[in-house]
């Protein structure tokens, strides 16, 4: 499928939350569908870091305070765009993750990787689920990786209190947390009878700085610098990587439950195009067991019930 950011039409009238929108494919994200009219609300934790993605961007856009590690943040968050927005909401797109980082915790108490990446976004989903059903053709998308293919999922020790914590294998489930999420959202919505579309979506083999940010904690600056100069050789570039995020978000022909991705080999690069999950992210028993555990875990009631 030959789709580029010239085919998305005007978007002029629609909102769009971007978590992560200070940097990378969220930044990429935030400037391709503000430049083409939509009001962007620029979701970061620094204030500091959100105002120079507002400089970066061209159109209409404006900040939104969000740390994904705290669900005070989350829930605080999540009633501002209400408010700002009166309650209509286009697209959310869970875009923001952390990477490889050491042994540590959100300020709930959850490994730090799982809190942020799925139930940071999951409980602001629930919470912006009345502005999205409210909003005829809303969408969320929800960013995963090939990563998800890596390791298993434990429900019952999601935050490795019983398991010897491992960087990679807590970023791997993580990520095929988010897709389980995506996937049996999805199905709620169906059997709710809603409008609204989940869709989920991954970069390939990206230039971003979540690897270089995963090796400076881990072993340093040195370390970083070199993994910041290979990725130039292995790498597709930011714009590239964006577009499978921008097409499950904005694309006509997109339905709910779909996974999109780089069309190329391996899903490492190239246009986009459906992707392919591996059979963990499809299995409704986990997904369903999943949905509960992140309930009980974030305190949020899930919407649809």
């Amino acid at each position: 499928m030959a789709w580029s950011e010239a085919e998305i039409g005007d978007l002029g009238g629609r909102t769009v939350l971007i978590t992560g929108a200070n940097s990378g494919l969220g930044l990429r994200s935030a400037q391709v569908l503000a430049a083409h009219g939509a009001h962007v609300l620029v979701g970061c934790r620094s204030i500091e870091r959100g105002h120079a993605a507002i400089a970066a961007i061209e159109g209409p856009a404006e900040l939104l305070e969000l740390d994904l590690a705290d669900l005070a943040s989350v829930h605080k968050a999540a009633a501002e765009v209400r408010e700002r927005t009166g309650d209509r909401l286009d697209v959310l797109m869970n875009n923001a993750g952390v990477m490889g980082t050491p042994s540590s915790t959100t300020v709930d108490g959850f490994e730090l990787q799982i809190g942020t990446n799925h139930l940071g976004h999951a409980a602001l989903t629930w919470l912006l689920m009345p502005a999205l059903r409210t909003t005829p053709g809303s969408r969320v998308v929800t960013l995963s990786s090939l990563a998800h293919r890596g390791g298993g999922l434990d429900v019952d020790d999601l935050n490795f209190q019983r398991r010897r914590y491992n960087a990679v294998g807590a970023y791997s489930q993580s990520k095929l947390a988010n897709l389980l999420f995506a996937f049996e959202l999805d199905r709620r919505l169906r059997a709710a009878g809603d409008s609204v579309l989940s869709v989920a979506a991954h970069p390939g083999m990206t230039d971003t700085s979540l690897s270089t940010n995963s090796t400076r904690l881990r072993f340093g600056s040195a370390a970083a610098k070199v993994v910041a100069v290979g990725n130039k050789f292995v790498t597709q570039s930011v714009e590239r990587g964006a577009l499978p995020q921008l097409y499950a978000a904005v694309a006509p022909d997109v339905v709910g439950g779909q996974y999109w991705g780089p069309a190329g080999p391996a899903e490492l690069f190239g246009k986009p195009a459906l992707a392919k999950p591996r059979a963990a992210a499809l299995n409704p028993d986990l997904g369903r067991t999943l949905w509960q555990r992140t309930a009980e875990l974030t305190g949020v009631s899930p919407d649809p019930a």
